[in-house]
């Protein structure tokens, strides 16, 4: 059985004469933690939107879990076990901890259609084992999202994707806004995803994050993957040198 969790095989966007992705070749194992960085425009975030149903490929093929899959959106990937913290949270803002995370996917005690009783209880207990399994602090769960700091929304939003068990976890640069004691805090959640043994990609411009996370380093320029990195075999000038241009030949090491 193959530890292949996720495969793209010759990945294409375009957007009329625009090719913001062409022909990306990638997998991630069970168990791994990949960055992906390169410079504003590179194809990072249309990869990631590719991957999670938000827009259709051009053309190219996705293997999740095993399975060839074609995601008519967002809902569908999550469903599939892919749970994406993009970097605009997508949180409701007068909704407390509970109901976003379940938001969309409400427990219920009784399923009666619009007439429905929402199991509080059940949901309550769930976030309090997402928020435990990340180790996720926040002080009160019925304080609306509106009412929290910008670390505790982050966390939030990292909580929801362990609360359902997902198969891969895709952060799109989750401290980009955060201090550093916000910053600690999410990459010590990443950390325990990595304990737990589940894989993750890391969408990040920051170099020292990325070294301190991560297994491999995936570098995007101009739409196309042009290295392929083991961390412990290269350094932050050999990436930049390629984020930049100034390596332009591709390069490729195994994950073993």
């Amino acid at each position: 059985m193959s530890d292949i969790i996720l495969e793209t095989r010759g990945l294409t966007k375009h957007y009329g004469g625009v090719h913001a992705l062409e022909d990306a070749d990638f997998s991630l194992r069970k168990g791994e933690h990949v960055a992906i960085m390169g410079d504003n425009g590179a194809g990072k975030s249309t990869f990631v939107r590719q991957i999670t149903g938000v827009e259709q490929p051009t053309r190219g093929e996705i293997v999740f879990d095993g399975a060839p899959v074609n995601f008519a959106g967002p809902i569908e990937a999550r469903e599939a076990g892919i749970e994406t913290v993009f970097q605009t949270l997508a949180l409701a803002d007068d909704l407390d901890v509970p109901d976003n995370l379940f938001l969309g996917r409400e427990k219920t005690l009784f399923n009666l259609g619009p007439f429905s009783i929402l199991d509080y209880r059940g949901m309550r207990e769930a976030t309090l084992a997402g928020l435990q399994k990340t180790a996720v602090k926040i002080p009160n769960l019925r304080n609306t999202i509106r009412n929290m700091s910008g670390g505790q929304r982050q966390c939030v939003a990292i909580a929801r994707t362990a609360t359902f068990h997902s198969k891969l976890t895709i952060m799109d640069e989750p401290t980009a806004a955060l201090g550093v004691q916000e910053t600690a805090q999410v990459e010590n959640i990443i950390r325990n995803l990595k304990e737990q043994g589940e894989p993750l990609i890391l969408v990040s411009h920051n170099m020292r994050q990325v070294f301190d996370l991560v297994d491999r380093i995936v570098v995007f320029r101009r739409g196309r993957i042009v290295a392929n990195l083991n961390k412990n075999e290269t350094d932050g000038q050999d990436v930049v040198a390629y984020i930049t241009g100034a390596k332009t030949g591709i390069e490729y090491q195994s994950a073993a």
